[in-house]
Parts: C-alpha cells; structure tokens; sequence
C-alpha cells in the first residue's frame, strides 16, 4: 500500500477532507470482505486518484492490513505493516471534526488493529487499541445518537467485554470499560434490520453477528441454518467460504467443510492463505483420510505463521498413530518439541502431548476425532468397544466418560449425557485435564436447553470456579457468555 500513502501525501495544499462511500470504495470494501485483496487494492488506489481528498478510502485501504494479517499471522508482514496505523490515523486527523465519521473510522483503524495484536498475542498493544476506539466510539454515540453505524462496533465490543475471560478480564478494569452480550447483540441486530448490503460495514457485521450467534450466544443450529443457505452468498466470495466451513468444522459437519473447501479452491486467491489448506487437513483428519498429511504439510511449507504449527505435527502425528505407523507418529511427536510457539492452547496441548511421551488410548482419540466430524454412530460403536474398568489411567477414564457423554448429547440424549458428564466432572475435578470443566460447561448448556435457567447458571459459575485446567480461557469464557445470555 506504500503507492496508496503517496498519492495522498502527494497532493499540495488540500483544503477539504470528505468522507464519501463513491462507487470505487464500495468496490475496494467488497473485495477486501471477500479476501480478494490485490483486486481491493487496485479499487482503493483508484478512488484515491479519482478523489484524493476522500479519507474514506483511507479507512478502507485498513481493511487490506486487517484481512493479511488476520489470516495469515505473518509476524514478518506486522513488522512491514504497522507503521500503517501511525500513518492512517495522521491522515484521517485532517478530517472534518463535526462529522460523526471523523470519530467512527479512527474508531474502526484501532479495532482493526486491536484484532491484530490479538492475533499476535501482543495482548497490551491489543488492549491499548481497544481501549482507544471504545472511548472514540463513546465520544461518538453521545455527540451523535442517531448515527447508526457506532451500534456496529459499539455492539462488537460490548459482546466482547461482556465475556473476557479471568485471565483478560483486569485489562478491561484497567481501561474502565463495561460490557453487555445481550446489548451488543440488539445493536448489531438492530444494524442489519435497518441496512442492506449496499452500505458500509453491512457485510462484517453480518459476519460479527453471526460469530457471537454461534460461539456466545448459543444458537448454533440457527445460524448453520442461515450458513448453509442460498441467503449467504459464497459465489466469488472467499472469505464467506473459509466462513462456512469454519462453522462448519465447529458444528461438527466435517463433510461439509471438505465441499466448502474444495469449492474455495477455484477461488484465484485460494494461495494467498494457507489457513484454507490447515481447515482442509483438520476436516479430513476427523475421518482419517491421507489427505489429511498432504494438506497439513502444505500449510507448514506456505505458513509463515508460528501459531498452530506445533498442533499440526500433533495432528500429523495423531493421524500417523491410528493408521498404525508408529515410526511416522514418533517423528512427527518430536518435531513438536523444536517447533512453533506457545502462544495458544492447541499449541501448548501439543508441546505437553510431546512432552508427556506416551500414546492416547487409540480407540479414545478415535471417537473424539469422529464426533468431531460428525460420525456419531461411528464414534459411538468405537468408544463402546471399550469399557472404564479396562482403561489403564485415571486420566483415560475421565475421557471416556468426557467423550461417552459427548456422543449421547449429539445423538439427543440428553439425559444419558448428563449422566456421563457428571461422572467426568466428578472423577476429573482435580486434574489440569480440561475433561471435568468441559463436562460442567456441557451440562449448563443442556439444563439452558431446558429451559432450567438456575441449574444451567449454577453449573456455568461451576465451570468458572475450576480452575488451572487446559484451555481455561475458552472454556471461562463460554461459561461467563451462558451467564450474560441467563441474566436478566
């Protein structure tokens, strides 16, 4: 983008800055959305020719930054990048001070680059720039109440505050800001009903939206309704694709990712990213096909990305194990111990997995994998195979109990599952194993299902109070989303 800041700092003596949404950023803004970033490249330099006193299309040429680095995690691509902050927001300063704009996309530059950092793992330099476009957000939504794009990332960041788990929660206390998932969600709600997709920001916070409908606010089948359907749109859309097959993967439909995927493939922009090859790989290692090895060693010969790459071997490793190359498995174990980072959890369960230097129960990672996918009956007729007193560890009976529980809950069961989870909870209570905290947060979800609102809130503060087991800020904040979800 260095052609993009010098045909604006080229132009001598501008007198008025605008902010004008003219048909070339409308262009640049659906390109960046669909990943397709040279093409929104080449639209944000031209709206910059045609009208180079339009700070909009500095707003949106943040979008090219925030995608790249989102996607692909390339700290070498920060480090080129992140002057881009300083000099965007110099540049949108020269704005008009009256228009609710001027706020907004200084707001919206930092939430980009809060995400960033959070990808990063540079959790202060995150939390600084959220705190930043809360304020201006705040300042905004006073100045200028019927404004309504402030209600997108307003209710983005409420959402978010409202469910930061224990280990995050004293940088929100720190910065003074409060949250509310139930607010945020309304705002963002209230957003799309009032706007189409012809306008700025219609198409994220369609996606924001959807994200916290699935992860926060449990309505998983209902928005793998909306995913699944003709109304979202994945014609000449990547970003849409690796959306589908994300939730996809999530809600346990691994068939459905693999289709996504393969479309997403004839996507000219398919390379650019090879998070779309690890997506690929994790949806064939839920059935154990050899694919799985060719796309996960893919995305370690294209990734430049030092997150996930000690969970890869972990899952090359896993897969090696049960097609029963035990030679494969073990080199693939050790290279988990010389590689990658520790910056998040499927990183760290890798390294103690490598460290531990012994197998999983074959049959045990077997049934996890196929309910993952979706495999149900499969799993099921895998993990009955086997019975708890057989099991040679205290920790491999928990997860027996962990995943039995977890198969009946898919197979609509609940009743049967609550049983398993219990025991799962109450025979892994004590162990750093996320087993038991896992089972806890389960059992709120199905008493929520219920419709027994004190029991689901009473296992969810259960889930919150176990602490230094794996995976504590996910699952703390899965439990802190069920109690805003329950609170009246």
């Amino acid at each position: 983008m260095a052609v993009f800041f010098l045909l604006l700092l080229s132009v001598p003596g501008l007198a008025q800055y605008e902010y004008d949404y003219d048909t070339d950023c409308r262009k640049a803004y659906t390109y960046f959305l669909s990943l397709q970033l040279s093409d929104g490249n080449q639209a944000v330099i031209q709206a910059i020719k045609a009208n180079p006193r339009n700070l909009m299309a500095t707003y949106i040429a943040d979008y090219e930054d925030c995608m790249l680095l989102l996607f692909n995690g390339d700290r070498a691509q920060l480090d080129q990048r992140k002057s881009h902050l300083d000099a965007r927001l110099d540049l949108l300063e020269n704005g008009d001070r009256t228009s609710p704009w001027y706020r907004f996309t200084k707001a919206g530059v930092y939430l980009h680059w809060a995400l960033i950092y959070t990808r990063f793992a540079d959790n202060l330099k995150a939390a600084n720039a959220f705190r930043r476009s809360f304020a201006l957000l705040k300042e905004n939504k006073k100045l200028y109440p019927t404004f309504g794009y402030n209600d997108v990332f307003i209710g983005l960041e409420e959402a978010v505050i409202s469910t930061l788990p224990g280990d995050f929660r004293w940088l929100a206390a720190i910065f003074g800001m409060k949250g509310d998932l139930k607010r945020g969600m309304l705002r963002l709600e209230t957003f799309l009903r009032m706007h189409d997709q012809e306008d700025i920001l219609y198409r994220e916070t369609a996606l924001y939206y959807n994200y916290l409908r699935f992860y926060l606010m449990f309505q998983q089948q209902e928005v793998w309704s909306y995913i699944a359907s003709d109304r979202f749109s994945t014609d000449n859309n990547l970003m849409h694709l690796f959306f589908r097959a994300h939730i996809a993967l999530n809600f346990r439909k691994a068939d459905v990712a693999v289709a996504t995927l393969q479309k997403a493939k004839l996507q000219k922009d398919y390379n650019s990213f090879p998070i779309l090859d690890y997506e690929m790989a994790s949806a064939y290692l839920l059935s154990f096909q050899p694919a799985t090895i060719d796309y996960y060693q893919r995305y370690l010969s294209r990734s430049r990305n030092r997150m996930f790459i000690k969970e890869t071997w972990m899952k090359m490793a896993y897969y090696y194990y049960i097609s029963g190359d035990i030679t494969k498995a073990d080199r693939c174990r050790q290279q988990i111990l010389n590689s990658g980072s520790l910056l998040v959890d499927g990183d760290k369960q890798a390294q103690r997995f490598a460290e531990a230097a012994e197998w999983p129960n074959r049959q045990l990672l077997q049934a996890r994998l196929l309910t993952d996918g979706g495999y149900y009956n499969k799993a099921y007729q895998k993990i009955t195979s086997l019975k708890a007193e057989d099991l040679r560890t205290e920790v491999e009976k928990v997860e027996y109990y962990f995943r039995l529980g977890r198969i009946y809950d898919e197979l609509q069961d609940p009743e049967k599952a609550l049983v398993f989870y219990a025991r799962a909870a109450e025979s892994g209570k004590s162990r750093k194993e996320h087993y038991a905290a896992r089972a806890v947060l389960q059992m709120g979800f199905i008493y929520e299902k219920k419709g027994d609102k004190v029991t689901a809130m009473s296992k969810f503060n259960e889930c919150l109070e176990m602490r230094g087991h794996d995976f504590q800020n996910s699952i703390d904040q899965q439990a802190k989303a069920g109690l805003n979800r329950l609170a009246n």
